[in-house]
């Protein structure tokens, strides 16, 4: 439990978290002011969404064992330092777009490193460890939605459109940085190396598991296939309905897809059962429908089917990424958790790879086909999830008295950590 000042600091906390998130999504809108204004191709706009991947995985690796090491404040706020450089160099991009994937590598470090660090920090000055998870929940989905929105809006109604939002999110994360000047420290004191936590015995146990590759791995890139299909490829689909609202019709088709995948994972928790993958199935069931809905949107050129999709892949979104959380947490002791937590996002993220692999195959087959196809590898995965459903269950679900008992590890659960050590659904 923290100290009582500690706890009255939790809100600079949540503003770096959700700045961190803002920068990270900013780029959507800005990708269709890129596309209908400076004309330039799918192809590098979409591997200039994909150069972020290449930065955030390893600042969600190292984000954690660096502030375990460092401190969590000595962490985040030189990575609001580079938030902030990063959409200075953003701002350049109608001056060289190679200062984009600059930017892009840039944002993705900064993006990794205080979504791991920051969420920490501020769940562990919340007074209340379920606060501190649903203030984490809600910063971070906050700042992914309302960088999007504002850098949409910004973008469509004031000048200079590639300049001003990255200006904009350039002084939040000024701002942000001093408010953090004062926050107290919560990182105990540092115990072993970066590479013991990484290769923890448990921690390798865990992600080795059976279930962890055949239910939990299969369904991990429809988490971010379904947020970028959503927010990437359709809005640029449909631009020519809405020529002078492009920018900000993205900002709210982004704000939508994020707001509904943060509003459904309650319901993921309540579906959630230790003898089934029933809420993973259901997540999987929407992401396949929401891209079924995606392709009819692309061959009927229809910008209210595009919102319906978008809605439809949010709660498919939020559903995938809570369940497969909640499948981490029975498959790794609490000492771990963040650590295999960690590594099942990185899995998620390999679904930003999915607005390239469109972009690069475009030629070869339509969109509504492509989407078509989307689908159909769902379905596929859905077959190999269920089938494995009721399978390889961990011993809290198979009745163990023990729920981390291993056969050559034993690590007691307690009780009172379980919320608190419950990873944060990321959002991007």
């Amino acid at each position: 439990m923290p100290s009582s000042p500690a706890a009255r600091c939790w809100f600079p906390a949540a503003a770096a978290v959700s700045t961190a998130g803002w920068g990270a999504n900013q780029f959507t809108p800005l990708a269709a002011v890129y596309r209908t204004q400076q004309h330039w191709p799918a192809l590098p706009v979409a591997a200039m969404f994909t150069t972020y991947l290449l930065g955030l995985l390893p600042g969600l690796l190292l984000g954690g064992p660096a502030a375990n090491r460092l401190g969590r404040r000595r962490v985040v706020r030189p990575a609001l330092v580079l938030s902030a450089a990063a959409s200075g160099l953003l701002a350049t991009a109608a001056l060289s777009q190679s200062a984009v994937y600059v930017s892009r590598l840039a944002t993705g470090v900064a993006a990794g490193v205080v979504l791991t660090a920051g969420t920490t920090w501020l769940r562990e000055l919340s007074a209340h460890p379920a606060a501190g998870v649903r203030r984490a929940t809600y910063a971070t989905g906050g700042g992914f939605a309302a960088g999007a929105l504002t850098a949409g809006a910004v973008a469509e109604r004031l000048p200079h459109p590639t300049v001003l939002p990255c200006l904009v999110h350039s002084l939040l994360a000024l701002l942000a940085l001093a408010a953090t000047r004062r926050v107290p420290e919560t990182a105990p004191s540092p115990r072993g190396t970066w590479a013991q936590t990484l290769t923890a015995s448990p921690y390798r146990a865990a992600v080795r598991h059976p279930r962890f590759t055949r239910v939990v791995l299969p369904a991990s890139p429809a988490v971010f296939t379904a947020s970028t299909v959503a927010y990437v490829v359709l809005p640029s689909l449909v631009a020519d309905r809405v020529p002078d609202h492009a920018p900000v019709f993205s900002g709210l088709v982004t704000a939508l897809t994020l707001g509904v995948g943060v509003a459904v994972q309650p319901l993921a928790d309540r579906m959630d059962h230790a003898g089934s993958a029933r809420a993973t199935l259901a997540a999987m069931a929407a992401v396949i429908g929401g891209l079924l809905v995606s392709a009819c949107a692309a061959h009927l050129d229809s910008a209210r089917l595009v919102l319906a999709a978008a809605a439809l892949l949010g709660a498919g979104y939020g559903l995938t990424l809570s369940s497969g959380l909640r499948e981490i947490e029975r498959l790794a002791p609490p000492a771990v958790l963040p650590s295999a937590a960690s590594l099942y996002h990185g899995a998620t993220y390999s679904g930003f790879l999915t607005p390239l692999l469109l972009a690069v195959t475009a030629g070869a087959a339509s969109y509504p086909a492509l989407l078509t196809g989307l689908a159909a590898v769902g379905l596929l995965c859905l077959v190999i999830t269920a089938r494995y459903s009721r399978r390889h269950l961990p011993p809290t679900a198979a009745g163990c008295a023990e729920p981390w008992h291993r056969a050559d590890h034993v690590i007691p659960k307690p009780p009172e950590r379980r919320s608190e050590e419950r990873s944060r659904p990321w959002g991007e």
